[in-house]
């Protein structure tokens, strides 16, 4: 009797494992890391309540995916940067089949087109204080996609409003980050649209973070899916004024929750999305939603959140009364991209036809300082590249005149041509003068004067002398003063 039921216990055990090898799990594949940051304590500024409350519902939620959670408050500079460094250090140590998904609620801040984390301790004076005192986006997305991982998510609720009243100048809400530009295999997601300012909520968390909390839990649904459905969440709760904004160079599939998404409800406009993609034109998204209410296709075009969806919508449907809150996202997110362009060029010619366009924004006195730098530095290179090069040619050419290169003869205009000739006749070329140095110049002895007149025993008549002298007079006048005659001439007169 005991061989049979220790049969029938080793049979259950071994169906037992085969069914827990082949059931989906959260994290079969691959380890899962977080780091969720809420700041609401700011110091010089007043609290963000909602920001505490959107970190502790994540903290619940990613945990219950799978997530090795680090959770974060309230952090100052120095204190940003360390909590970035050692997650990233366990990252690192986790291996290269790992998910790091980086959760931060609090202010941002975009400053000369660069986003910045702002710590509870920033108490800026001016814009410029502002590098020195945040913690650039940058920095954080380069120090992980620097890491070898199998994917990286940014969620970031941090385009509130402004509170700084010293940072007037600055950008409205969050510069456009292109996750295709860096690293492959990141994805991040704002909680409204680059320029635009999110909405802190009446609630006890943000629109943003409300929408992720239902929606991510839903079982089987891809990454793009459930920010697609907490886009349309979000605009519907806020009345069109918020939509959550993302981009991916993701390179492997990611969800939050396994599951059968057979029993999930679709979202409305799902059996176009297929076929939606920002490479469509707008002459496609006008075939697309021709004939669809108003409703649907605004939820269609939400959803794909491109300009030419947004501008095929507007041109279909003029008169429906959401127009104008997406012509407005529309002419935004130009704007954006335009400032995104002008940014990374970084030349003259860009940030002068971004004010071209948009010289009344809010980004207009960005693009003037930015502009100014480029001036300056543009106004000093070509005059270092134009003077470098002819200070080595001449160090190396040597420094005798008969080794300097003949100009190129170039026609001669014959009313000029006797002049010209007359001059190289009368002026010695200075290669003589060089190969054949004159003898010092010596004052005439004392007998010149009889050098020239004849023998004493012949006796010129004084007729002949007078003529000699007139000669000498004559011959030193032509040659210019310079020749013996005129020395001669002269010393005469002095005695």
């Amino acid at each position: 009797m005991r061989r049979p039921v220790l049969s029938n216990l080793l049979l259950a055990s071994g169906l037992l494992a085969l069914t827990q090898l082949t059931m989906p799990t959260d994290a079969a594949a691959e380890a899962r890391l977080a780091l969720v940051i809420g700041q609401s304590a700011y110091r010089t500024v007043p609290e963000l309540p909602n920001a505490a409350n959107d970190a502790k519902g994540m903290t619940e939620l990613l945990g219950n995916a799978g997530f090795t959670v680090t959770s974060a408050a309230n952090l100052g500079q120095n204190e940003m940067r360390a909590a970035i460094s050692d997650f990233a250090g366990k990252v690192s140590a986790s291996g290269a089949d790992t998910v790091a998904l980086v959760f931060y609620a609090g202010h941002g801040l975009q400053i000369d087109g660069e986003n910045y984390l702002v710590p509870v301790d920033l108490d800026p004076k001016r814009e410029a204080d502002i590098p020195l005192q945040g913690v650039r986006l940058n920095d954080m997305l380069n120090t992980l996609g620097a890491l070898p991982t199998r994917a990286r998510i940014f969620m970031l609720d941090a385009c509130r409003n402004n509170p700084f009243p010293a940072l007037s100048g600055a950008g409205h809400g969050l510069a456009i980050v292109d996750t295709k530009a860096g690293a492959p295999g990141s994805f991040i997601s704002y909680s409204t649209s680059p320029g635009a300012e999110a909405e802190d909520g009446n609630g006890i968390d943000s629109p943003y973070t409300t929408a992720a909390l239902t929606i991510a839990k839903q079982p089987n649904l891809p990454i793009e899916e459930v920010f697609k459905r907490i886009r349309v969440a979000v605009a519907q709760s806020t009345d069109g004024r918020q939509i959550p904004w993302e981009s991916s160079s993701l390179t492997a599939d990611f969800r939050f929750f396994g599951g059968d998404s057979s029993s999930q409800p679709a979202l409305p406009g799902a059996s176009a999305m297929a076929l939606a993609s920002g490479s469509r034109s707008v002459a496609d998204w006008r075939r697309d939603l021709q004939g669809k209410e108003p409703k649907a296709a605004y939820e269609l075009v939400i959803t794909e959140d491109t300009v030419e969806a947004y501008q095929a919508y507007i041109e279909l449907y003029a008169q429906d009364a959401r127009t104008p809150r997406l012509r407005t996202v529309m002419e935004r997110r130009r704007q954006m991209l335009a400032w995104e362009r002008a940014v990374a060029i970084n030349t003259r010619a860009s940030f002068e036809a971004y004010l071209a366009n948009w010289d009344n924004s809010d980004l207009a006195a960005t693009a003037r300082r930015l502009l100014l730098r480029v001036q300056n530095r543009n106004y000093a290179l070509p005059v270092a590249a134009a003077a470098s090069p002819a200070p080595v040619a001449v160090a190396m050419a040597p420094t005798c005149p008969c080794s300097t290169p003949t100009p190129p003869a170039s026609p001669v205009n014959p009313a000029v041509a006797p002049v010209i000739k007359k001059r190289v006749d009368d002026t010695p070329p200075k290669r003589k003068v060089v190969e054949t140095p004159p003898k010092p110049r010596r004052p005439p002895p004392e007998d010149v004067v009889y050098e020239r007149a004849p023998p004493p025993d012949r006796g010129p008549p004084p007729a002949a002398v007078m003529q000699g002298i007139g000669i000498g007079i004559g011959l030193g006048m032509g040659l210019g003063g310079g020749g013996r005659g005129g020395d001669y001439h002269n010393d005469r007169g002095r005695y």
